[in-house]
């Protein structure tokens, strides 16, 4: 149980280093190509800003698996994993291992790492250069040798094997998918299991692959919008569903909706889990299932609303948005019970009367 919970720490470290070289670089790519911008094919030949900024991005993207690799090793052995962590995560793009390849390199170096560490034994002369030269130098021969020759090959069918599954699936296997992926994106309001779901999303990302990421995109806005909806329409059919300060708290969580901050909705939920977590998943799961349907896309992996314009099919989008949050917040009004607050009265304080007291002799 320590072991599977040291692990779930090193690959949130991993999320944590990613997203924002994830987001920077999604943003570059999404203003470029609004302003008419390509990548650039030759850096010697004129070219022009909107092309730079989306070469900028893409560049940016190519480094997700080192990024990847190299949070990796260093959570796991700190900073003499860093190096070979990066040159693990520069294999797996050279060899096409993507980010699938970056991880597995990541945990396995910097595994070994920690155990040179622990077991190598240098004379005393040698010992400062341990965690500069001797560690990440052998790990780097070892463990680089075994994923160019050993561990690389599997990696790469296994990617292009999901790779070619996700682009041949048509209709109904295209909506299950979108389903599974957009009710792990909001079950825990940006918990460990919708970072899961969006470390898949933005490792397709780096295949060319962008539907999931409108799918994480979209279930991550579903809660707070759907909570809104229900508290909406409790205001229309006068029907009290929620608490003063649980209505304060929607007036927070919808604005942070539009930037795709999920979290806003915990406070709603802690309230009522059962009902909350169940409207909300299912309302994700089915605008995410047909958001995958209909072929929408996102280039950039977070934003919001304010991403919507580089979507492929920005208006569809919004469709399967609306149908989702649509959903959650129907089944909030009806599934949610009248809220009893208490009402605590000031009662005065009873006097104590000590003139029935009496002492006997």
């Amino acid at each position: 149980m320590l072991k599977k919970l040291q692990i779930k720490k090193h690959a949130l470290t991993a999320i944590s280093f990613m997203l924002p070289l994830v987001v920077a670089s999604g943003l570059l790519i999404a203003i470029g190509n609004l302003t008419g911008g390509t990548v650039i094919e030759n850096y010697k030949e004129a070219y022009s800003i909107p092309s730079a900024l989306v070469s900028l991005g893409v560049l940016g993207m190519g480094l997700l698996a080192p990024v990847i690799a190299g949070a990796i090793a260093y959570s796991i052995a700190d900073r003499p994993g860093i190096a070979p962590g990066l040159l693990m995560g520069l294999i797996a793009n050279a060899i096409g291992a993507g980010f699938l390849g970056g991880m597995l390199g990541g945990f396995i170096v910097g595994y070994f790492v920690l155990f040179l560490k622990n077991r190598l034994k240098v004379p005393r002369w040698a010992e400062g250069l341990m965690p500069m030269m001797i560690i990440p130098l052998i790990s780097s021969v070892v463990i680089g040798l075994l994923m160019f020759f050993v561990l690389g090959v599997p990696i790469v069918w296994a990617t292009d094997g999901l790779t070619s599954f996700l682009t041949s699936m048509q209709g109904s296997m295209r909506f299950v998918f979108g389903a599974i992926l957009g009710g792990m994106a909001a079950f825990d309001f940006g918990g460990p299991v919708n970072k899961v779901a969006s470390l898949f999303a933005d490792g397709l990302l780096l295949e060319g692959i962008y539907e999931p990421e409108a799918v994480k995109i979209l279930a991550s806005m579903v809660p707070p919008f759907g909570v809104a909806l229900s508290w909406l329409l409790a205001k229309m059919f006068r029907k009290k569903r929620y608490t003063k300060s649980e209505e304060d708290n929607i007036k927070i969580a919808f604005p942070m909706g539009i930037c795709m901050i999920t979290e806003g909705v915990i406070p709603i939920a802690a309230v009522d889990i059962v009902r909350v977590v169940a409207s909300c998943t299912i309302g994700a799961a089915i605008g995410g299932g047909f958001s995958m349907m209909w072929g929408v896309g996102s280039p950039v992996p977070s934003g919001g609303m304010f991403i919507v314009p580089a979507m492929n099919h920005p208006l569809l989008f919004c469709l399967a948005l609306f149908i989702g949050s649509l959903i959650t917040g129907a089944m909030l009004f009806l599934w949610k019970k009248e809220p009893m607050e208490k009402i605590i009265e000031d009662t005065p304080e009873e006097k104590m009367d000590l003139s029935d007291i009496k002492i006997s002799f």
